[in-house]
């Protein structure tokens, strides 16, 4: 008797456009730059963890996207296979790959030849490069990227942490990988079946915990996020020892926009970055009133074009390096990085932004980083799922994560300190708050006590105008309420303002008699030293704005220009000061 045969593969949707089908004349352009050859059924075509990924162009036959497997393709094989998972099929004049091909970051996924026919190879650095200069096929393809990235990370593919929830390593490893778009999920040694699975696997005793499983033989045990960052392609293992033309401290809007515009106008730059690219606009589910973008962009889509922008001009991005200190001396600007080794420049940009502040409520540090939570992201949103969860503030941030928020399901109170909602949050948010059933909003209100065991379980709110004290069910709090700059690593350094801002231009005045500035005065954007340079958020004065960020990064170029200029001819020494 013959053997039943397995179901015909059924092509995945292109629901969200992350899957589209390149036509004849976008392949003809990409076979210019590629080889056609046959493929066999079983072929892994990209591995996961692998970081020299080519891309494929589908000619003939079908494809599978498989997570958690080494080499094995037959559709039945691979459904057994414990630990793996088939995420997608594809056929004819589709393409293969995603986000992390085009950043330099390893394959998340493996992709298996299902059954036997032909495929259009390229080489990454050749994708790369048609990426950022043939708009006619390359838009299409990193458009694709965009949304299988937001895909992966939605269906919890991708790297697997494997530790408690209530492990403060494993939420900071949850932390680094969410604020850094990358795809995760949690494996909680306390509930879930496969985490023990690995435990059983791979040894690993509890004591080594979190581990973070990267690949089929790959096993971080305990990593610093500068490891994993390291691991995972976001940065380099050593500095570049040659000084650069100018170091960008900080990698929100500001950052980006300085590094992206000075680096096409041929300077070198690094890029460098505490936490995660983007900063808190990274975080943001809509930027509806950015400029160009009618329909709103997300802060993760922004920050992404922004990295590959920057990496097409050669910045020199380095992830988990948070700035310890910088100094002026011969002749250079010498920072020092925690994680990472010193860097040099001959000019610098501080665009460190700046960190919500804490409720001023006894007890909430029990919470932080289990049940309370400074931003809103698919990771937050994921551990909240269908649980009421409690936002407090008044401005755009608390209104985006409280929409983003019961988007997903959670029932959602928004805790407003005023009394109009209008006061500090754009109107068309408001109004969409307002319209919205799964947000309630409490005017008028504070949060004046927390109750739990282990975890948050209850929130008591002043109701103000009243005076009554309501309690609320809430298992996670999120805090928007007013920002403090990043800027504790300058004192004594850098002139700042009672709040720790960075002053600038005119607030400053001229230089003092230490420095030797014949021929200009301080450039607006300039701090109180020559050369040192602030925009966005912590800057005194700024405005706090996504767009506006933005603008201050690349109105710090030309800045930057006329400094070195000045620096090259002779005309500019900052001297032995930098104290303040």
């Amino acid at each position: 008797m013959e053997p039943e045969a397995s179901p015909p593969l059924l092509e995945t949707p292109d629901a969200f456009g992350a899957y589209p089908r390149l036509g004849q004349a976008q392949i003809d352009f990409l076979a210019r730059v590629g080889t056609r050859r046959a493929t066999a059924a079983g072929e892994v075509l990209i591995q996961e963890g692998s970081f020299d990924s080519d891309f494929f162009v589908i000619l003939q036959g079908n494809v599978l996207v498989v997570e958690g497997l080494r080499a094995v393709a037959d559709k039945q094989h691979v459904e057994s296979r414990r630990g793996s998972r088939i995420l997608e099929v594809h056929g004819p004049g589709r393409f293969l790959g995603e986000l992390g091909l085009v950043e330099g970051q390893p394959a998340f996924v493996s992709t298996v030849v299902a059954e036997a026919g032909e495929v259009l190879q390229i080489s990454g650095n050749d994708l790369r490069r048609v990426v950022l200069t043939e708009a006619a096929v390359g838009e299409t393809i990193l458009q694709a990227y965009l949304q299988r990235r937001i895909l992966l990370i939605s269906t919890g593919a991708g790297i697997r942490i494997v530790g408690s929830r209530f492990s403060r390593d494993t939420l900071r490893l949850l932390e680094f990988a969410a604020a850094n778009r990358l795809p995760h999920r949690l494996l909680d040694v306390e509930n879930d079946a496969q985490a023990q699975a690995i435990l059983g696997h791979t040894e690993i005793r509890a004591g080594a915990l979190p581990a973070v499983v990267l690949n089929a033989s790959q096993i971080l045990k305990n990593p610093s996020t500068a490891d994993l960052a390291i691991a995972l392609g976001l940065r380099a293992a050593k500095e570049h020892p040659a000084a650069y033309d100018l170091m960008v401290i900080g990698a929100g809007p500001a950052g980006l926009a300085a590094a992206v515009y000075a680096a096409s106008d041929g300077l070198s730059v690094v890029l460098k970055e505490g936490l995660a690219i983007g900063g808190q606009a990274g975080t943001s589910s809509r930027i509806e009133n950015f400029l160009g973008f009618p329909s709103g962009i997300s802060g993760g889509e922004l920050t992404e074009r922004a990295v590959i922008q920057a990496r097409k001009f050669k910045v020199r991005i380095n992830i988990a390096c948070r700035a310890d200190s910088i100094a002026f001396r011969d002749g250079e600007f010498h920072a020092e990085f925690s994680d990472s080794g010193p860097a040099s420049s001959r000019a610098a940009l501080l665009a460190t932004g700046v960190h919500y502040r804490r409720l001023p409520v006894p007890g909430l540090e029990e919470y932080e980083g289990i049940s309370v939570f400074y931003a809103a992201t698919v990771h937050e949103a994921r551990l909240c799922g269908s649980q009421p969860v409690a936002v407090v503030g008044g401005g755009n941030s608390a209104g985006q994560a409280a929409l983003f928020l019961a988007g997903t399901g959670a029932t959602v109170r928004l805790v407003v300190r005023g009394y109009d909602l209008r006061a500090d949050m754009s109107a068309y948010l408001a109004d969409r708050i307002e319209e919205h059933r799964g947000v309630e909003v409490l005017l008028g209100a504070r949060i004046v006590g927390f109750a739990g065991s282990g975890v948050l379980e209850r929130i008591t709110v002043d109701m103000g105008a009243t005076g009554e004290q309501r309690t609320f069910d809430s298992r996670y709090l999120f805090i928007f309420i007013g920002a403090r700059p990043h800027t504790e690593w300058l004192q004594g350094t850098v002139a700042l303002d009672d709040h720790g801002f960075v002053l600038t231009g005119a607030d400053l005045g001229d230089f003092p008699p230490g420095f030797s500035h014949p021929g200009r005065r301080r450039l607006p954007l300039e701090t109180s030293i020559p050369g040192l340079f602030a925009a966005g958020d912590v800057r005194h004065g700024s405005v706090k704005r996504v767009t506006a960020a933005a603008g201050e990064g690349s109105t710090a170029v030309a800045m930057i220009h006329e400094h070195l200029r000045l620096l090259r001819a002779g005309t500019t020494s900052p001297g032995a000061a930098a104290k303040h």
